[in-house]
Order: structure tokens, then sequence, then C-alpha cells
């Protein structure tokens, strides 16, 4: 049965940076739903090369040619975020088993949290499946070559704050 309503998606992630991986999930879950918003998170946790600002500039930049995408700082609960923007879908990315582990835990978490927001989750095209924002970051400083893993902007962004 159809849903009475635009069924909206959030790809949420800290995208730091956006990847070719993310990209390719992102424009294929954007023609899934009537609209993906891609919500750049903050995070305590990581090391960022970029702040929460240059993140979402970036990935709005990246992905100004999808029509029914929209960037958006998150800076709170997914969950909350979902509620906020009338998100009916989180939609995730998992690159093998260790990232479906850990995705499947935070699906379950999210549903305890809010049952009436769904999680799907899409593989990255096979040509993508090897690509990590913290193997791009260790890439980018040690000088290493971009080329593949990331748009074009992003690694000049990169090379720009690495000095490379």
């Amino acid at each position: 049965m159809a849903p009475s309503h635009p069924v909206r998606a959030a790809y949420t992630g800290t995208f730091d940076p956006i990847t070719n991986g993310h990209a390719d999930v992102i424009r294929r879950a954007a023609g899934l739903f009537d609209e993906l918003i891609v919500a750049v998170a903050t995070s305590n946790a990581k090391r960022s090369i970029f702040n929460h600002d240059e993140r979402v500039e970036i990935a709005g930049e990246v992905l100004a040619d999808v029509p029914n995408v929209r960037v958006l700082p998150v800076t709170d609960l997914v969950v909350d975020f979902a509620r906020q923007h009338g998100v009916d879908v989180l939609v995730r990315g998992v690159r093998g088993v260790g990232d479906y582990e850990y995705e499947k835990q935070m699906a379950v978490m999210n549903r305890h949290l809010a049952p009436e927001v769904d999680t799907i989750f899409l593989a990255p095209s096979a040509e993508y499946a090897h690509i990590s924002s913290t193997l791009v970051r260790e890439i980018a400083f040690l000088g290493g070559r971009l080329t593949g893993l990331v748009p074009a902007a992003v690694a000049k962004r990169l090379h720009a704050k690495t000095g490379e």
C-alpha cells in the first residue's frame, strides 16, 4: 500500500569528509524517497578535520545537483531530528559486517526511542565499498592520492587543510 503522504528520509553522518561512498548511497537513496535530508552531525568522539559548518557546506556543494536532497546540520539525537523534520525513514550505509553490527544496534535503539521511524540499510556500490572517511583523512594527512575516494571539491579542501 502506498503511503498517503510524501516519504521523507534522512541519511545522517559526520561526513568528515563526505566520500564518494557517501555520495553514492545518498544519490541512490534520493531515488527511493520523495525527499532526502542529509543530516550532518557533530561528533565528540571523532577527531574532525573539518568543523561542523564546513562539513554542512561541503556536503551541500557536493550534492547541489540532486534536486530532492537538502543538507541540514543536526546536533541532537537523530530521532529528535527525525521528529522535528517529519522524517519517516533513516537511511544508513553499511560496507560490511562490522558496519552492520553497529548500525543494527543503533537502528534497534532508534526504533525503541521512536517506533514511528524506520531504518533501512544500503550498501555502497562495489567500487566504493572500501572507502571510509577515517582512511581518507589518514591518506590526506600523509599526502596520498585522493582520486576516486572523494569528489574533486572535497579533495581540493582536504589538500588545503593538510597543506598538500
